[in-house]
Order: structure tokens, then sequence, then C-alpha cells
């Protein structure tokens, strides 16, 4: 899945209540337009699964339109929020899983019934918190990407090292031999300083979080034992073996890969093979030698990984929700996961999973994404990431500005100001 996530931002001037899905006999699907929104990603990558989706919907609603509108990542959100400003609003939307919860915070979305979709009681669990608030669902979980661990056998190999490793001890002993092997101007582990999905897994791997709800409020964590542990962790990974800018996020790791002076990445896992793509490849060897691998944690568990994906929602205003919910399921439900599966796609479920597990081609994604965390679903969650709180504390971490406690206290205070304000 090649794109990354963009943060959840807030929905401005909107005035709205919240309506379930079919509550309102004004919306209960008499409308003979549905439109769709989708990502540029499902009008490239997979077409013949919406033409499929839509033969289906229509032969039960034979007299109805479907309109499809794609759009880029960059520039959905503020296309979404001058239209749901008005009237005239789409009747579905996919939005990306960590996108969901200003949203929903602010009404945009209706309410929904999980047991109308197929596979609802074994969504995956990071999906499915990024579609709950308040214990409501106001969403349907479409497909998911996971992270993984990805190095070079051929790097290895020169080290005398001729397997993945499977527990983290032996992750980190073959790294030291590597670094030694291929000198200080070589990261053994490109690891970006400021790349939170990173940095939190080895938080929530040590039995730490972000933040944790207490009462009826949400109280930041970082500095709590278990939280400091792993950003101990993480800052030993960077000291250790990282030996590139200590300023930079993951936004071009593919690229940075490619050059051919770093050993391994725990990353998305499209990143391996676009890295190994002819157009970023300036070694010429990354596609016979770059393999992917479960990242084993600190813990001796597999390393929980943040679970990326997309998610279908039905805006509060439509006037055919009961429409929309046939077409997100006719799109998302069981033929519609074959399909994603079959493009590459993580499932939106554990049973479908269960299936990629037992697949060579598929197994390493799969096998990680039983293992995951995701961001707290509080209120003003949108403003920390907007903040990049996260970011600038690793970034302090990695570089040495902060001791681990100093950074995590600062974090922790800038959370707590905005983490519980909608």
């Amino acid at each position: 899945m090649k794109r990354r996530l963009i943060a959840a931002i807030g929905v401005a001037g909107m005035m709205v209540s919240v309506a379930a899905c079919g509550g309102d006999s004004d919306k209960a699907g008499s409308s003979d337009k549905l439109t769709v929104w989708l990502a540029v990603d499902a009008q490239n990558n997979w077409p013949g699964l919406i033409k499929a989706a839509d033969a289906a919907f229509k032969k039960k609603h034979p007299g109805v339109t479907i309109e499809h509108e794609y759009y880029g990542w960059p520039d959905k959100n503020s296309k979404l929020d001058a239209v749901l400003a008005t009237e005239k609003v789409p009747d579905v939307v996919e939005m990306g899983n960590t996108e969901m919860l200003s949203y929903m915070v602010k009404g945009a979305f209706a309410e929904v019934d999980p047991t109308r979709f197929d596979h609802a009681d074994g969504w995956l669990d990071g999906l499915r918190q990024s579609v709950t608030y308040d214990g409501k669902v106001y969403g349907v979980p479409y497909y998911a990407g996971g992270r993984v661990a990805n190095w070079r056998k051929d790097i290895a190999a020169a080290s005398g090292i001729r397997t993945t490793p499977k527990s983290y001890d032996e992750l980190t002993s073959d790294l030291d031999r590597i670094q030694k092997k291929q000198g200080s101007g070589f990261s053994a582990w490109y690891q970006p300083t400021r790349d939170w999905y990173a940095g939190m897994s080895f938080v929530y791997d040590a039995g730490g979080a972000i933040a944790t709800k207490q009462g009826d409020t949400w109280k930041a964590t970082l500095s709590s034992p278990e939280s400091l542990k792993g950003l101990k962790e993480y800052k030993k990974v960077i000291d250790a073996y990282m030996h590139g800018d200590k300023t930079k996020d993951e936004s071009d790791r593919y690229i940075v890969y490619g050059q051919g002076k770093s050993g391994m990445i725990f990353a998305a896992a499209w990143e391996g093979g676009t890295a190994a793509d002819p157009k970023n490849d300036k070694t010429g060897k990354l596609k016979e030698n770059a393999v992917n691998f479960v990242m084993p944690g600190p813990s001796g568990k597999n390393m929980p990984v943040f679970l990326g994906g997309s998610d279908l929602a039905i805006p509060v205003k439509s006037d055919a929700q009961d429409l929309a919910t046939e077409w997100i399921n006719d799109f998302t439900g069981a033929k519609g996961q074959k399909g994603l599966m079959a493009k590459g796609n993580l499932p939106n479920n554990k049973a479908d999973l269960a299936v990629q597990k037992k697949d060579p081609a598929t197994a390493v994604p799969a096998i990680a994404a039983e293992s995951s965390w995701f961001v707290p679903m509080a209120p003003g969650w949108g403003q920390v990431e907007k903040a990049q709180v996260l970011q600038t504390m690793l970034q302090s971490i990695g570089t040495g500005k902060q001791s681990v406690e100093a950074a995590a206290k600062t974090a922790d205070a800038a959370i707590d100001k905005v983490i519980n304000v909608k």
C-alpha cells in the first residue's frame, strides 16, 4: 500500500448531529443516486473490484445511479471539509484510519450497525479501534497495511549470516556483526529518528502506551516506567545502528534504502519492494536480496506494529444511508476482501488474515499484523498529531538534545494540554 496516512484534522464550521444509520426516515434510502468517494489507490490498482461491487449493488437496486469520485490523499480532507459544511455530501467516503477520529468527534459520520457487514465480528483490532468512538461504530474497515522488517541478505551473508533473525537478541547480534563489517559510514539499521510508528512500537512492546484513559479523561503516559523502557531501547537502536541524518522522518526511507548505505529497515510492508524498483535501486541488487521478515520485539514476542489502512464512512447528512451501507458491504465483504488480498493488501478481518498466514507470499505481513497497536481514541488526539509531539520527542532523544526522561516528560505535558479537548 504505497501511501502515507494523513494525520486527522478538525472539521471546520460543522454543526451536525449524530444519527444512527437508517434511523431517520428522510435518510432511509429513497435516493436514486449514490455518490462514492474513494482514493486513487482504488481507481489505479483495483478498478475491477469497484465494478464488481457496483454490479452486485445494481442487481438489488437497478434504478439507482452510482457516481464515483477519486481523490489524492493530500487534498482530500480540505475537499471533504468544504462539502460537509453544505447539504450536498457524498454518501460513502474513504478515510485513512488515523483520519477517522477527528471526524467522529465532530459528529460528521453516521453510526453504523456492524451486524450488517461481513466478518464484522472478526475485524482486525487496530481497524476496529479506528472506527469506534465512545462505544459506537462510525465506519467500516476496508483494508489494512502492516509493518515488517526488511534486510539485505547479501549484506548479512557478507558477515556470515545466512538466515533472518527469529529473536531480538539474534537481531541485535547480527546487526552488531554487520555494523562492524560495513563500518561507521553504513547504517546496519536505517531507522529515521522521527518515525513515531516505529518508536511507539517499542513503547507498546515494553507494556507502555502513549496515553491511557483514566475515568472519563485521557492522561499521557510516556513517562511511565514501561514507556521509558521502550524509549530507551529505541535510543539504543538509533545510537548503535543509525548513522544517517538523525533529524529525518520516514517519508523517503525507501529511497534512502535503495541507495545502498543501509542493511535493514523496519517499515511499511510496501517499502522494501518499492526500494527494489529499478528507478529507486541504485545498487542493482535489491530485487534479489531484499527480504521481509517479522520484526521481533525486545519483549520476546513479535513487535506490535501500527496497523495502517483505510475505512469507509457514511456522512451523517447523506440521504441514502441504507443504500450506502449495502454498497459498502458489497465492496468490503467476503468477495471484495479476496480481491483486495489478491492485490497485495491485508484484509480487514482475522479469518482472511489466517488464510494469508498460510501462504508463503503473504505470511510475513499477515503474521506481523496479528500484534498491533493504535493511537489513543481521545477527542484531542488529532491536535497531538498536528503538533508532531511524538516526532519532536523522538528527535530530541535520538539527537541527544534531551535525555529520554526529559523528552518524555515534555511530550506528556504537551499531550495533556490538548488530548481531552474536542
